[in-house]
């Protein structure tokens, strides 16, 4: 079940990821511009209202679509995006876009498999191209009379329900179920799949949204990171400091999700830390003007509204510290030794290989002599496992190997000649599945994970 959540999160998420420096963009453009924005420019303001009408859904249309069909596919959700943005123009679409964007792709994959090897030689192009344009055309009026007013419905009942709990000062409640979700990595669904949709239509009503910063607070993490610094033992003692650099300025926020996971006690204080953060920004009214990825204290301060500094650095601070107060005590008393994380690797490792997850073999031959392709990924294959591989490249520089490629991506799509997969834990089952050729190393810990020195040793035994 919860690989099927992540699958699905994974594949909104996918949507948005990819277009997250135009969603950045808009936010500067909206943070400068518009009459309370630093430099304000009714001309350039102008801007703002046709990108998160128009540019930003056809962005997620075209994405998602080409997810599914490749570059016909993207064409084909963008047109059939075009029909439910142009039904409703109060609003922005993104959910309509994550919706036309994968179904119109999907319809035009199906007719490309129903007239495949029926199409005569020399029509090939003809046809591709009517049957896309026609296709997309019906899509596209189905989807401003059919999807349009569905969306519409869900847009709204979505405002209702979360209208309810801003206006009766329970929005941190949903720490609750943000915190523990980010934990399953499912940070990258809930942030761009749910949360930004949300906070770009609160934007373009008050300038800001608070919905920027419910999981992209990193104040919880840091308190975490603190607290195994002065309280925890062994290795995520002594890598505990750098990976709150990394979350904090990096924004990585899935470098503190395996501390916690060594210790699910730990969920309690970053439920309460992200609680009292969320608290402190509605009580000083913070916002963004748009969304902050990665999730550091660099981007959030470059994206934050300019009467919010003082609440959003204090929101940070004091998720921070309650996170910190609370997390200690449960490392101090509570806290599991080295050797029962061993314990616990193994036990992963056993309940991995019954599964038909093996960490050590592979179908794929590796050369002695010929280019060895490692892979890191995460869910977005963008932070952690971008963070894994670069630690990476610099052991193998440092010991000198040659003719070895190190790259990043995400956990659903690993490259099919790939050799080595270095992945998470959680993500071993996805990772055997799409690529069940590759050798898989899974690891607890994506910047210093005692792996690492093994599959040196390894390289170094391969190239004799």
């Amino acid at each position: 079940m919860k690989e099927k959540v992540q699958l699905f999160g994974r594949f909104l998420s996918g949507m948005v990821m990819p277009n997250i420096g135009a969603f950045i963009a808009w936010g500067l453009i909206t943070a400068l511009f518009i009459e309370s924005g630093w430099l304000p420019n009714a001309t350039l303001a102008k801007m703002v209202s046709p990108m998160s009408l128009y540019l930003l859904p056809l962005l997620i249309g075209y994405t998602g679509g080409q997810v599914v069909g490749g570059p016909r596919g993207g064409v084909i959700g963008a047109i059939g995006t075009m029909g439910v943005i142009v039904a409703r123009l109060d609003m922005p679409m993104f959910i309509g876009a994550m919706i036309m964007g994968p179904l119109s792709a999907w319809v035009l994959k199906q007719f490309d498999k129903a007239v495949e090897g029926k199409i005569k030689a020399g029509f090939e192009m003809l046809v591709n191209n009517f049957s896309l344009g026609i296709i997309g055309a019906i899509l596209a009026c189905l989807a401003s009379v059919a999807i349009a007013p569905v969306v519409s419905v869900l847009n709204n009942a979505m405002e209702a329900g979360v209208g309810f709990f801003v206006d009766h000062g329970l929005l941190p409640i949903a720490s609750l179920f943000i915190e523990p979700a980010k934990v399953l990595f499912l940070n990258n669904a809930i942030n761009q799949g749910i949360l930004s949709p949300m906070g770009i239509k609160q934007v373009e009503e008050a300038g800001k949204s608070i919905f920027f910063l419910l999981e992209a607070n990193p104040g919880p993490g840091l308190g975490i990171l603190l607290a195994y610094c002065i309280a925890g033992k062994g290795s995520a003692k002594s890598s505990a400091g750098g990976a709150a650099i990394i979350h904090f300025l990096g924004g990585i926020h899935e470098i503190y999700f395996p501390y916690i996971l060594m210790n699910p006690l730990l969920l309690l204080a970053v439920i309460a830390g992200g609680a009292s953060g969320i608290f402190t920004f509605s009580l000083f009214h913070v916002g963004l003007t748009g969304p902050a990825s990665p999730g550091s204290i660099i981007s959030i301060l470059m994206m934050c509204e300019r009467h919010s500094y003082i609440g959003l650095i204090l929101g940070v601070v004091i998720a921070a510290v309650i996170s910190f107060i609370i997390a200690l005590p449960l490392l101090r008393f509570a806290g599991k030794d080295t050797s029962l994380e061993d314990a616990t690797a193994q036990k992963d490792q056993m309940k991995n290989k019954s599964k038909g997850i093996s960490e050590q073999t592979g179908k794929n031959e590796i050369s002695k002599d010929g280019l060895i392709k490692i892979a890191f990924a995460c869910d977005a294959g963008m932070g952690s496992s971008a963070m894994g591989a670069t630690v990476l490249k610099k052991k193998i520089d440092k010991v000198g190997l040659k003719n070895i490629d190190v790259i990043h991506t995400p956990v659903s799509s690993i490259p099919a000649d790939i050799d080595i997969v270095v992945t998470h834990q959680e993500l071993g089952e996805r990772a055997a599945h799409s690529n069940p050729n590759a050798r898989l190393i899974l690891i607890t810990n994506f910047l210093a994970a005692p792996e690492y020195e093994e599959l040196i040793a390894d390289l170094q035994k391969i190239r004799g």
